[in-house]
């Protein structure tokens, strides 16, 4: 490529693991099998990263490197409390503790004590270094929620959260408690199958009921690399809420959730969950490799408005399957290092002018562009802030919660890296669909893909033969869990979901409290107020009916009768018989119902979603048929 390229890498610091050379392939016990025969060892993993090695000679010695920081005391908790979203209880922006209670109003006994934790030891370092800022205890925080909860009233919503969330019996139902709450009473069930997931109580509390109930199991199933067993989401009548369902500030507020649940369940489980910081670089402003993601796209969304995914990216994995995804050794077999190297340089000069020659790039060598995208990107796909908690997966005792945990990692991850990630598994799902043929079966896939996301950002530091292998086991581990269980990995987990509808209904509370304090004020008829406020949600539908409207279809607005079988798809389906003319061409999966309002600010509704469910607990939505945004 050209002389002033440069190339991004990812230095870490001296815990992480890193390939400098491919020696030979350590020792490997057989008996530690995944899938099949064909998978027991992991040489596909050694040759890829020699293939990594030999790319990387063809570079210039002038990489440009990203440092990761180590913060210093302190330091880390802080970034974390930014993160979580209660940056006002500390610093120079501490403001009025108040202004969290209803946050942590919603938050389960470990995630307090995660919370507890992380501000007693900011609290610490910022008094050893003298600073004059006003640090509130956290025992006082936490008391002055538990007081809020027993003085405030409850509403419908409130009430309806508690009644109508699906709880499983036995002790996951202890551990579902928010702070200051009282016990939710389990229905009479039988508890779920070892294989589910269960999305209603919080992983952490999960984890320390298990961990407090029955430490042999856990010791017994750490390390077990056996078969992964069919984890499934049971159904849940509320519907399932994937990412990209809720309005940005809900999200916002999962995203804080999560982070918190994430740090609540490694502390349970004794894994220390440390945040990476990097140190600014400067970066590509322009161009396809070596790009940061947000720059790609922004360019990208020039030519194709709305484009979530870089326009190279999808290039490279039609390109791959146009020459058929029964290809013996596809991913693994690479393709020339000097061609590779001659079509990043023309990739350069002509993809965007649209003169590339696409017919000129072979499978294997658009395999091996796709790989050194995703190496070469200046921050790794899985993100800089959780890339060790992700390398830190392996370290759970179980699969059940290295799953959880890639499932909030998922949820943290920004936009842009989440979504590149999200085509990136189902592109590699595609080519193991095909592994009677290509003989690329899920562990070969997730061998030669690990390095690329998880290892070859560190080249360049030296590392022990053996902590070589450890993290070349767990990096492939994380992979195949990856890959296998991505439609898992995309659903917010219900109790994320109910914790932000308890937050909403507590600030419409708050919100209502000074509305009518400030029309007190004004010499407003309270009384007046309070029966059109009353009205405007019971005015135009009878009891038991919703109504629903669609101001894009032809007909704009229907009532409905909600029913015990009635779904989503249903009401869609009524919408859409109606619709003639230009408007019948309009495809299942073009429109959808959303739950706007209430207790959420907007949810797009899976089609088995049921409504009169829904509406129980979310009795103040309003119904809206639309399209997505883009």
């Amino acid at each position: 490529m050209e002389s002033s390229r440069r190339y991004g890498q990812y230095t870490m610091n001296q815990e992480s693991t890193t390939v400098t050379r491919v020696m030979e392939k350590p020792p490997f016990d057989r008996s530690i099998s995944q899938d099949s025969l064909d998978e027991l060892s992991m040489e596909d993993y050694w040759i890829e990263l020699e293939n990594i090695k030999k790319s990387s000679e063809n570079r210039q010695e002038d990489q440009e490197v990203v440092v990761v920081k180590e913060p210093d005391e302190g330091e880390l908790e802080e970034e974390w409390l930014k993160e979580a979203g209660l940056s006002n209880l500390f610093g120079e922006s501490a403001g009025d503790p108040q202004e969290s209670v209803v946050f942590l109003s919603t938050l389960t006994r470990t995630q307090a004590a995660a919370v507890q934790k992380r501000v007693e030891t900011v609290s610490q370092t910022l008094r050893k270094k003298n600073k004059q800022y006003q640090i509130p205890d956290v025992r006082d925080i936490f008391a002055q929620q538990r007081e809020s909860k027993e003085t405030a009233p409850d509403d419908t919503e409130s009430q309806s959260l508690r009644t109508n969330e699906n709880k499983y019996q036995g002790r996951d139902d202890q551990a579902s408690n928010l702070v200051g709450e009282e016990k939710l009473i389990p229905p009479e069930e039988t508890p779920a199958p070892e294989t589910d997931i269960n999305l209603e109580v919080s992983f952490a509390e999960q984890a320390l009921n298990q961990k407090e109930s029955s430490k042999e199991k856990i010791q017994k199933s750490k390390g077990d690399d056996a078969t992964l067993p069919s984890f499934r989401l049971p159904k849940d009548k509320t519907g399932t809420t994937r990412i990209g369902d809720l309005a940005h500030q809900d999200m916002k507020k999962v995203c804080h959730l999560a982070l918190i649940e994430l740090t609540a369940l490694y502390d349970v489980l004794g894994i220390e969950l440390k945040q990476q910081k990097a140190v600014k670089i400067k970066t590509r402003d322009s161009g396809l490799f070596c790009v940061p993601l947000t720059v790609l796209l922004e360019q990208d969304q020039r030519k194709v408005l709305g484009t979530r995914i870089p326009l190279i990216f999808q290039k490279l994995i039609s390109r791959i399957e146009e020459g058929g995804l029964e290809t013996e050794g596809l991913l693994r077999i690479p393709g020339a290092a000097i061609r590779i190297k001659n079509l990043c340089q023309e990739l350069e000069a002509k993809f965007y002018e649209g003169t590339f020659n696409w017919e000129s790039v072979k499978q294997h060598d658009a395999a091996s562009l796709l790989k050194l995208f995703i190496r070469e990107l200046p921050q790794p796909l899985l993100g800089v802030e959780y890339l060790k908690a992700f390398q830190a997966v392996q370290n759970l005792p179980t699969k059940k919660q290295q799953l959880q945990a890639l499932n909030l990692l998922v949820i943290l991850l920004p936009d842009a890296n989440r979504d590149t990630l999200k085509a990136l598994l189902e592109f590699l799902q595609r080519v193991i669909d095909n592994k009677e043929k290509n003989k690329m079966t899920v562990m070969n896939v997730a061998m030669v893909m690990a390095p690329n996301l998880f290892m070859c950002h560190a080249l360049g530091l030296k590392s022990s033969e053996q902590r070589e292998f450890v993290m070349a086991a767990g990096t492939a581990n994380t992979m195949h869990l990856l890959i296998k269980y991505q439609k898992l990995l995309w659903t917010i987990p219900k109790f994320i979901v109910n914790q932000v509808r308890k937050q909403n209904t507590e600030n419409h509370k708050k919100d209502k409290r000074a509305m009518k304090k400030l029309l007190k004020k004004m010499a407003y008829d309270r009384e007046k107020y309070e029966k059109q406020d009353k009205s405007t949600n019971d005015a135009d539908v009878p009891q038991g009916v919703i109504r629903v409207q669609a101001p894009h279809l032809s007909k704009v607005s229907m009532a409905i009768q909600l029913t015990e079988e009635l779904k989503a798809s249903d009401v869609l389906a009524r919408f859409l018989s109606q619709e003639s003319g230009v408007a019948q061409t309009l495809k299942k999966g073009e429109v959808f119902l959303y739950e706007i309002g209430g207790n959420i600010g907007e949810r797009c509704l899976d089609d088995d979603t049921y409504m009169k469910d829904l509406y129980q607990l979310n009795p103040n939505a309003e119904w809206v048929i639309k399209s997505k945004p883009l």
